[in-house]
């Protein structure tokens, strides 16, 4: 899951990179492709707690 979700991010990352390299002509999208960033990264530091609190029962 940890390994799934470290790739989402790092697509997540490259799309905001592409989008701030498209500026000024994509501020329209910038809202959107942050969220979906956040979120990602959120979703990857629960799953990165919950690996390690695993590995801390085992």
């Amino acid at each position: 899951k940890v390994r799934k979700l470290q790739l989402r991010a790092a697509i997540a990352k490259m799309a905001l990179q592409d989008l701030v390299e498209g500026l000024p002509g994509k501020w329209a999208d910038i809202q959107e492709v942050a969220e979906k960033t956040q979120a990602v990264y959120a979703e990857l530091d629960v799953a990165k707690r919950e690996l390690a609190s695993m590995k801390n029962l085992g």
